[in-house]
C-alpha cells in the first residue's frame, strides 16, 4: 500500500454521494417530513459529489505522477468454504482516471439539474437519485473483486430504473424503465454465470488472484465440450457488457430511457453506467487476451452496433433520440476498440466521449429549455442567435464527436480505427469497414441536428405540436422565441467544452503510448500487435493531427458534414425526394430493424407462451394433478383396501390368506422352472 493513499480518504470519494443521496432523499422528501427545502437538499448533493471530485482528482495526481496505488480489503462480509465475499478498493490509474470523470460529470449534471429541473415537484428526490448513482457507480469502479463489481453494476442498474421512469404518472416513461431493467436482466444473467465460473474455477473473486490464475484457466476445457474454458467465462463476461453498454441486440433499451429528464441522459447515457461494461472488459483484460475466439465476437457486435446504429440516427427528429443513437455508435466503436485488443483506446476513447457527450446531452436539454420544451428539430432552426452560449459549446461537442482534427474524439476514434486496421483478427476486416463508414455516418447525422437546430430559417412558430413537452407536468406555448439558458445550466456546458477540445490533445501520448496504463492493462503484443504498431507511427499529438488531414477518416467526415449542409440548409426538398425514392429503407430504420417488434411480439410472446405451457402442463398436471392430487389420491384408494380387509369379518381374513398362499405357491414355482 502507498503511503500517499490512506483508506479513509478512498472511502470518503463514495459515501460523500451517498450521504448527500441519503439526506436529501429521507429529509427532503414526504418520506422524511419534507424537513429540508430546494436549496438545502441540492446543496448537500452537489457539496457531496463536489468533495468526491476533489478526492478523486487528488487520487490521480497521486497514481499518475507518484506512482501510487492501493489494493486492500476494508471489510470481509463472509467466508464460505473458502471464498471470500469481501469489499475492497483497487485504486491504479485506470480506477484513478475513472473516478475523476464519473465525478466531473456528475457534479455538472448537479449544477445543472438546478436549472433544469426548477419547476418540477420531484425536485429534491431526483437530486436523491443522482446522488445515490454517482456512489454506485464509484463502489463499480473502484471494487477489487468481482462481488463488489457486482454490487455496483446491479445498483446503478435499480437507480437508473428510478431514473428513467422519473416521472411515474407518464406511461411512456414506465414503460421505457420496465424495457431497460428487464433487457439489462438477460445481460446481467451471463455477467452473472461468468462470476460463477471463475469461483468455481479459481476459488476467488479477488482481481489480482482471479489474474494469477489466468494461466491455468487457459488450459481448461469446459466440461463436456472441447471449448476452451477462458472463452466461455470471457463471452459469459462479456454479455454481461451487452447488456449494460447497449450492445446489439441487447441496445432495444437505451433509445427509450429519453423519457427520463435529460440531466439523467448525461449522467447515465455518456459518461457512467453504460460504459460500465467497457471498464469491466478492460479491467478483465488478462482472461480476455486468452481468447481469440472471444476478442472477435467482441469485434463483430461493436462493429454491427456502431455501423447499424448510426443508420438510425439519420432519420430521428427528437433531438435527445439523435444524440442517444450517436451514443450507441460511440458505444460500438469503443466494443470494437476492444475486440483488437486496444483496452487502453476503448477506455481513452471512455474519456473523450464522456466529455462531449455529455456536453451534447446537457446542450440538447438546454435547447429545450430555450425552446419551451419542444424537442423536434423539424421545428427549431436559428436558434443560434438566441442562445450563443449553447450554439458555440453545441458546435465544439460536435466537432469533437465527428472527430475533428486537434479535438478529443480525433485522437480517439482515429487511434480505434488505426488499431482496428493493425489487428491480426478475422473479424477485423468487417470491423473497419464498420468504423470508417460509420465516420460518414456520424459526421452527416450530427451536423443534420446541429443545422436544423442552429442554422437557417426560424420554424419554431410552425410546430403543430404546440405543447410537446418533455418536462413533465409543465405546458408551454412554443410559439415564444429561444431564450438562452441560465449560469446554472450555460456554465456545465463551458466547462464540460474545455475537455471536449483539449483533452485528447494532452493525454493521449500517456494514455496510450506511455505508463500511465503499465501493469494495468494487459495484452499480448506478440498474438495482438496492434497497439505495438501504433507506437511506432506515433510521434507526437500535433502530427498525428496534421497527418490527419490527410487520412480518410478527416474527408469522409468532411464529405457527411458537407453533404447535410447541402441537404438541410441548400436543397431542403432533397431529403424529401430520397424518402419517397428509398421508402422501404426508411420503413425499416423507422421501425429500429424491427427489434422492437420481434423482441415483443416473438420472444416475449414466446416466452409467455412457454411460461403457460410449464404452469399448465408442468405445475398444474405435473406437480398439482400428478404428485400432489395424485399422492393423496393414491394413498386413499389404498387405505380404502386396506380398510375393507380390516374389516373384523373372519372369511375376509380368510380370503386374504387363501390369496396370500396362491400368489407365494405361484412364486415358488416361477422360481423353479
Amino acid at each position: 500500500m502507498s503511503q500517499t493513499l490512506s483508506a479513509s480518504t478512498l472511502l470518503a470519494v463514495p459515501l460523500a454521494p451517498l450521504a448527500g443521496a441519503l439526506l436529501a432523499g429521507v429529509f427532503g422528501t414526504t418520506f422524511g417530513g419534507n424537513w429540508i427545502g430546494r436549496r438545502l437538499s441540492h446543496t448537500l448533493t452537489i457539496l457531496g459529489v463536489l468533495v468526491a471530485f476533489i478526492l478523486s482528482a487528488m487520487t490521480l495526481k497521486s497514481v499518475a505522477l507518484d506512482g501510487a496505488r492501493f489494493n486492500e480489503t476494508l471489510y470481509t462480509w463472509m467466508v464460505v468454504g473458502g471464498l471470500k465475499m469481501e469489499v475492497g478498493f483497487l485504486i491504479d490509474s485506470l480506477t484513478a482516471m475513472m473516478m475523476v470523470v464519473v465525478t466531473f460529470v456528475s457534479l455538472m449534471v448537479h449544477i445543472y439539474t438546478i436549472g433544469y429541473m426548477e419547476e418540477d415537484e420531484g425536485y429534491n428526490r431526483f437530486f436523491a437519485y443522482i446522488s445515490l448513482f454517482t456512489f454506485s457507480m464509484l463502489m463499480l469502479v473502484m471494487s477489487n473483486n468481482l462481488l463488489q463489481l457486482f454490487f455496483g453494476w446491479e445498483a446503478v442498474g435499480l437507480v437508473s430504473y428510478l431514473l428513467i421512469g422519473f416521472w411515474f404518472n407518464k406511461p411512456s416513461a414506465i414503460f421505457a424503465n420496465m424495457k431497460a431493467f428487464l433487457i439489462n436482466r438477460v445481460g446481467d444473467f451471463g455477467f452473472i454465470l461468468g462470476i460463477g465460473l471463475i469461483a468455481a474455477y479459481t476459488g476467488t473473486l479477488n482481481y489480482g488472484e482471479i489474474f494469477a490464475k489466468a494461466g491455468e484457466l487457459g488450459s481448461l476445457s469446459f466440461p463436456g465440450t472441447s471449448w476452451m474454458l477462458v472463452t466461455v467465462i470471457c463471452i459469459c463476461l462479456f454479455i454481461g457488457a451487452m447488456g449494460k453498454s447497449a450492445q446489439f441486440p441487447l441496445h432495444v433499451w437505451l433509445p427509450d430511457s429519453m423519457e427520463g429528464p435529460t440531466p439523467i441522459s448525461a449522467l447515465i447515457h455518456a459518461a457512467t453506467m453504460v460504459t460500465a461494461g467497457i471498464f469491466m472488459v478492460s479491467r478483465m483484460s488478462p482472461l480476455f487476451e486468452l481468447s481469440d475466439t472471444a476478442l472477435n465476437f467482441i469485434l463483430v457486435i461493436g462493429a454491427i452496433t456502431a455501423l447499424f446504429m448510426g443508420f438510425l440516427g439519420i432519420i430521428q427528429n427528437d433531438i435527445k433520440r439523435v444524440v442517444a443513437y450517436s451514443t450507441l455508435s460511440q458505444l460500438g466503436y469503443m466494443t470494437v476498440a476492444l475486440g483488437a485488443s486496444a483496452y487502453s483506446v476503448a477506455v481513452f476513447h471512455l474519456m473523450t466521449h464522456a466529455f462531449f457527450k455529455a456536453l451534447l446531452f446537457l446542450g440538447a436539454g438546454s435547447v429545450i429549455m430555450g425552446m419551451h420544451h419542444n424537442q423536434d428539430i423539424r421545428w427549431m432552426g436559428g436558434v443560434r442567435k438566441h442562445m450563443p452560449i449553447t450554439w458555440i459549446t453545441s458546435l465544439l461537442g460536435s466537432m469533437a464527436l465527428i472527430g475533428t482534427p486537434l479535438f478529443s474524439g480525433f485522437y480517439s476514434k482515429d487511434s480505434i480505427i488505426e488499431a482496428v486496421h493493425f489487428s491480426h483478427l478475422p473479424a477485423a476486416g468487417f470491423a473497419h469497414f464498420a468504423v470508417l463508414a460509420g465516420v460518414f455516418i456520424t459526421a452527416f447525422y450530427s451536423f443534420r441536428m446541429y443545422f436544423l437546430v442552429f442554422h437557417g430559417k426560424e420554424r419554431y412558430d410552425q410546430n403543430p405540436d404546440a405543447h410537446h413537452d418533455d418536462h413533465h407536468g409543465h405546458g408551454h406555448d412554443d410559439h415564444h422565441e429561444p431564450h438562452e439558458s441560465p449560469w446554472v445550466v450555460t456554465v456545465p456546458l463551458v466547462l464540460l467544452a474545455i475537455p471536449s477540445v483539449v483533452v485528447g490533445f494532452l493525454f493521449i501520448q500517456p494514455m496510450l503510448f506511455g505508463d500511465f496504463f503499465k501493469d494495468v492493462i494487459f495484452v499480448d503484443a506478440a498474438k495482438h500487435p496492434s497497439m505495438a504498431h501504433m507506437a511506432e507511427h506515433f510521434h507526437s499529438a500535433w502530427a498525428m493531427a496534421l497527418h490527419g488531414l490527410q487520412t480518410a477518416p478527416f474527408w469522409l467526415a468532411l464529405a457527411g458534414v458537407a453533404l447535410s449542409y447541402y441537404m438541410y440548409m441548400v436543397n431542403p426538398a432533397l431529403p424529401t425526394a430520397i424518402k419517397a425514392r428509398v421508402q422501404p429503407i426508411y420503413t425499416l430504420l423507422e421501425n429500429k430493424y424491427y427489434l422492437d417488434w420481434i423482441n415483443e411480439n416473438i420472444l416475449a410472446r414466446g416466452a409467455r407462451a412457454l411460461g403457460v405451457g410449464l404452469w399448465k402442463g408442468g405445475d398444474q398436471a405435473v406437480i398439482d394433478g400428478a404428485l400432489v392430487n395424485g399422492s393423496w389420491k393414491l394413498v386413499r384408494w389404498v387405505a380404502g383396501v386396506v380398510r375393507w380387509v380390516q374389516s373384523g369379518f373372519i372369511y375376509h381374513y380368510a380370503l386374504v390368506m387363501i390369496l396370500g398362499v396362491f400368489v407365494l405357491m405361484t412364486y415358488f414355482v416361477w422360481l423353479n422352472k
